[in-house]
């Protein structure tokens, strides 16, 4: 490949994700969605501008650092420390019946032999998938109704700060078990060990930040030095504990979380992924994705794995919001809220990838659900408290 060619391949990407992106916005949809679009116009797939390289993987693999070290930064831990065993039980399970459901649906359909390790596996990968919740159109759903700060719209967000946790220590297991020489066991004692390590070295490095912070704030070093910490321990995650590179950059955006100046590094990361490596990744995805490999089987698993993705969050959700003793009406609130996918799952995919645990042809799959579940998350929850509104009683006239 011509060296120079890279430059003609990430203008195209950049031009076209920009491009789809705005029309995804006045569509309603997540600008993400137009950029893995773009990425499927400009691939093999359609036009053929573009072709998949190392180079690209390579910085895509960069963005979808950047992408879960802004999450962690985003996460309030205090929030989550007092969300409570109910958040807690939603969360939780949330993420088991999607699993479970999802590996179970995969092995239906393409089980064959279950005794392989990699089929096996392979289903874990699309279960994981569908563990990933993205709360960010249901937070703006829910602020245009007037409903966010409610018990029910609480419950929502503290619910989904847990449920990320929950996914990336899923995916470190699944991920973990991609060598056939390692066990369960190994996998989880290097996942222990990874998670104490980084809860030492996490106060330290904290506590440096914490005084740089007081002593330089909102100086060019803190983001410099935050980047490098992100890097430092995405690192130390694959070469040193054998899970995945993003539970590090994940574990990075949460120890620094708390700094007084998060937002100032957020802002600052985020226009490195906004400009130029977060395209590349939703683009590399569309890239990656082989839509010549649809068949009639296929087609019929994409469907069942939108009713499943979909059901599986608004049960498992929804069922345990009933146990936790919310009503009815509102467990239902609760179980639609959570049923949004976003970035985490597209991470998740894309790692599956990486591992080869997880064929191209499934992208298919995960990008219809991401926008299927887009569209109408917004519009049942105003059903849903449309319906509300209605059924309050009429104050008696004078």
């Amino acid at each position: 490949m011509d060296s120079y060619t890279i430059f003609k391949d990430i203008a195209i990407i950049l031009v076209a994700g920009k491009f789809c992106g705005l029309c995804a916005r006045r569509l309603k949809v997540p600008s993400v969605v137009g950029e893995i679009v773009a990425g499927l116009l400009v691939g093999p797939c359609v036009f053929g501008l573009v072709q998949p390289s190392d180079f690209l993987t390579q910085m895509a693999e960069i963005g979808v650092v950047l992408l879960m070290f802004s999450a962690g930064l985003e996460s309030d831990t205090q929030e989550l420390l007092r969300s409570g065993p109910k958040a807690l039980a939603i969360a939780t399970s949330g993420v088991l019946l999607p699993l479970v459901a999802g590996t179970g649906l995969f092995l239906l359909f393409y089980g064959g032999d279950n005794s392989e390790r990699n089929l096996f596996y392979e289903a874990l990968f699309i279960g994981c998938i569908l563990t990933a919740t993205s709360v960010s159109i249901t937070v703006q759903a829910l602020r245009e109704l007037g409903h966010l700060k409610e018990q029910v719209g609480t419950t929502i967000l503290s619910a989904a700060i847990i449920d990320d946790v929950l996914g990336i220590i899923v995916l470190t297991l699944i991920s973990g078990l991609k060598d056939p020489d390692s066990s369960l066991f190994m996998v989880a004692w290097g996942t222990l060990m990874f998670f104490l390590f980084s809860a030492v070295v996490g106060y330290l490095i904290y506590q440096f930040f914490d005084r740089m912070d007081a002593r330089h704030p909102q100086t060019r070093r803190l983001p410099i030095l935050a980047l490098s910490f992100c890097l430092a321990m995405s690192y130390i995650a694959e070469e040193y504990f054998g899970i995945a590179d993003i539970t590090g950059a994940y574990v990075a955006g949460l120890v620094l979380s708390n700094l007084q100046d998060a937002p100032y590094i957020e802002r600052k990361m985020d226009i490195n992924s906004y400009i130029i490596f977060g395209p590349l990744f939703f683009a590399s995805i569309g890239l990656s994705t082989d839509v010549g490999e649809m068949n009639p089987k296929l087609l019929l698993f994409t469907l069942a794995f939108l009713v499943v993705g979909l059901l599986s969050k608004v049960v498992g959700c929804g069922g345990m919001a009933r146990l936790c003793h919310f009503s009815g009406r509102d467990s239902l609130k609760i179980g639609v809220g959570m049923m949004n996918r976003g970035e985490v799952a597209l991470i998740v995919a894309q790692k599956g990838l990486l591992l080869g645990l997880l064929n191209s042809m499934f992208f298919t799959s995960v990008i219809i659900l991401i926008l299927v579940s887009a569209i109408i998350t917004p519009i049942f929850l105003k059903i849903l408290y449309s319906r509300d509104s209605r059924l309050e009683p009429t104050p008696p006239t004078a």
